[in-house]
């Protein structure tokens, strides 16, 4: 029996002292000490010397020296056994260490030799030997190439080819691809973030532009153009609306989707109309312009710029124009002028004459609730009929708050931001000056064009219903925190709004769903009861879900970078103001809210103060490509004796402020063992 033996324990070859051996198996005593019971048929190699130790290190050595090109030429076609290769390589006598060598190297070289069992081998075929050394080439000046782009990174240098796939390494990466790799293990070597190591080596040079092309890279990969398109002209003969009507947008709106006129005041009956801009008489299902919209889902806005669902000259075509008889989808809604009861409510078809486009900023200031009440002069147009629609909003106002249980209060402002030096139409850069500028929610105008809208939408969704027309609704099961609004196919109640049901149908000029309730609202209208027969859209559409998947993750997509933005010209305005100390409110689990800034973050020191405390903060520091605040509470600015001096905190804000405090996600990951590290690389610590 000899005294030695080597043997293969799952693709690992180890070797020791025989210390007895069966029929099938035998006793191995290793070097540690450690006794194994090892099978017969695993022992590849019996031996009396050197010693196992001694044998595994001179065969590792003497391995690396066989070439195994030159092995493959004179190996047999037919199956053989690694001691055949060392007899015929070595000598027709070659000991225990060259056959443990010839093993070794048959074994580390699979694109040579294929494994036909223990110590059993076949050499590759010619072609699928040259496709694998071409890989292997291939793998190692990719390893090169890896090791080179780290060492530049670390070195405060940007390989161009990182530069230009920037976005993609950070956000939705290969992470087999070597840019990936370079910057992982850039990042590994000099212990730095990868962001901050981007940043120091010069691929991000302005950390507005960071944002911009990042968004455009996940959501406009092909630019922000529109192709050549046609404003389909309306076909339909329509009347024109015996009424003077009016819209209320903001002085940057140009896709003015929507309008009011009343008719009737001082005879007991009046009628309040919602005239929507009608796209969908036009642009039909699957045409190019819907092809455009389709895509788009929403129009996207931000400070100082929008990129539009439809091109301008498609917009012009139909929006809501001043001084011209506009195409229209308008409610009608009687109502008794005494008691504001509902009457009656008809939808047509026709062309309004659009009187006047007013504009909230120029007159939040001039139309309040006193001019509005009778309490002051009203020197306005429509003056009358504003005071109707005041009445009437804060009428189905107060009935909504009886269904919601709870009234609606709105205890933050909006915030509105200004970007002065900058040319309209153009890009911001980031350079410029920002305002913010704070208007209190819940205004006349607002209250009046916001309850308008949802009277449409929430009779437009019933009427739906009622005909058996399917449509794409908000919904809302209950207002406890958590509960989200989905998006759906069915007429379901609107828990947060405090109607029975609720569809987006007045916005077609900048959301999707809009133009495609719009479509079947359209057919509700021309048809009637056999409306279900002519809609465009037919009761479980698989169509209708795919549009309902789609542009909720834009929309969503698109107010995130919305509020991003926002997030990032706030924390300009903290630097271009000097500003260092805000006072905030205390939210949840460190979480703080500023006054005066659309703006929560966390603070150290908040998380020990309860909900509503007032307090002073700090900012020590602001990260404007991770968004994050660095600060802490310096001073608690109310009594801590009482609760009366506490801001109102509504939890039901607490998720979206939790999600709009954190700092930037990053898909690159350090710890990622899909990325392997390069060759020679030194070890690294690891709405409604």
């Amino acid at each position: 029996m000899s005294t030695y033996a080597l043997f293969d324990d799952a693709g690992k070859f180890l070797a020791g002292r025989v210390m007895s051996e069966a029929d099938s198996s035998m006793q191995v005593e290793l070097d540690s000490g450690k006794r194994v019971k090892v099978k017969s048929a695993n022992v590849l190699i019996r031996f009396d010397k050197p010693a196992p130790a001694e044998l595994l290190a001179q065969a590792q050595a003497l391995s690396a020296d066989i070439d195994p090109s030159l092995v493959w030429e004179v190996a047999p076609d037919e199956e053989f056994g690694f001691d055949d290769i060392a007899r015929e390589y070595f000598s027709a006598k070659a000991d225990a260490v060259q056959q443990a060598a010839a093993l070794m190297r048959l074994f580390d070289t699979p694109h040579y030799f294929h494994r036909r069992g223990k110590g059993r081998f076949r050499k590759a075929p010619e072609d699928v030997l040259k496709q694998a050394l071409v890989a292997i080439e291939r793998k190692k000046q990719q390893a090169l190439q890896i090791e080179q782009w780290a060492a530049e990174l670390a070195a405060g240098q940007c390989p161009p080819p990182i530069r230009e796939q920037l976005y993609k390494i950070l956000f939705k990466p290969d992470k087999n691809g070597p840019e990936y790799k370079a910057v992982v293990e850039a990042a590994k070597r000099s212990q730095r973030a990868p962001l901050d190591l981007l940043q120091g080596a010069g691929a991000i040079d302005s950390s507005y532009q960071f944002h911009w092309r990042r968004f455009l890279y996940e959501n406009f990969p092909k630019g922000t153009g529109f192709p050549a398109l046609d404003a389909p002209a309306i076909k339909d003969e329509l009347p024109t609306a015996p009424v003077r009507a009016f819209s209320i947008d903001d002085s940057s709106t140009t896709e003015i989707d929507d309008a009011l006129s009343v008719q009737g005041l001082g005879t007991g009956t009046v009628v309040f109309a919602i005239h929507i801009a009608a796209p969908g008489l036009a642009i039909a299902p699957g045409s190019p312009v819907d092809q455009v919209a389709r895509t788009r889902l929403s129009t996207v806005y931000m400070p100082g710029h929008k990129i539009t669902m439809l091109p301008d000259e498609v917009v012009q075509r139909y929006t809501l124009q001043a001084g011209a008889d506009c195409p229209a989808v308008s409610l009608y809604v009687t109502l008794d002028e005494a008691t504001l009861a509902v009457k009656a409510s008809e939808t047509k078809l026709e062309r309004v004459p659009i009187a006047a486009n007013l504009r909230h900023d120029q007159l939040d200031s001039v139309i309040t609730e006193a001019t509005l009440t009778g309490e002051a002069p009203a020197g306005y147009d429509f003056a009358p009929e504003l005071a109707f629609a005041f009445r009437l909003a804060k009428h189905l106002k107060a009935a909504r708050e009886v269904v919601r249980g709870k009234p609606e209060n709105f205890n933050r402002p909006d915030y509105s931001f200004k970007l002065e030096g900058k040319d309209d139409g153009r890009e911001p850069d980031g350079s410029e000056r920002v305002v913010i500028g704070e208007r209190k929610r819940g205004s006349p105008l607002d209250l009046i064009v916001a309850e308008a809208m949802i009277l449409a939408n929430s009779t437009w969704g019933g009427w739906l219903d009622e005909l058996g027309v399917p449509g794409i609704y908000r919904s809302q099961a209950s207002m406890a925190p958590g509960i989200k609004v989905r998006m759906g196919t069915k007429a379901l109640p609107h828990a947060g709004m405090g109607v029975r049901q609720y569809t987006w149908a007045t916005s077609p000029l900048r959301r999707y769903v809009d133009l495609v309730n719009q479509w079947q609202i359209v057919a509700c209208a021309r048809h009637g009861r056999t409306a279900a027969l002519a809609a465009p859209f037919k009761p479980k559409d698989a169509a209708l879900f795919s549009v309902i998947s789609g542009f909720d993750a834009a929309y969503t997509a698109y107010n995130g970078f919305q509020n991003g933005l926002e997030r990032w010209w706030t924390l300009r305005w903290l630097a271009q103001e000097g500003v260092s100390e805000l006072d905030c409110a205390v939210m949840k689990e460190g979480l703080v809210r500023a006054d005066t800034l659309p703006l929560v973050f966390r603070a150290m020191g908040a998380d020990k103060l309860p909900r509503g405390a007032r307090v002073r903060v700090r900012v020590t520091g602001v990260d404007e490509l991770t968004l994050d605040v660095h600060a802490s509470v310096v001073a608690r600015i109310d009594d801590p004796a009482t609760t009366a001096d506490d801001a109102p905190v509504d939890e039901s804000e607490d998720a979206d402020a939790a999600e709009a405090a954190a700092p930037l996600a990053l898909a690159i990951d350090l710890s990622d063992a899909d990325a392997e590290p390069a060759a020679g690389a030194a070890p690294a610590p690891a709405s409604s």
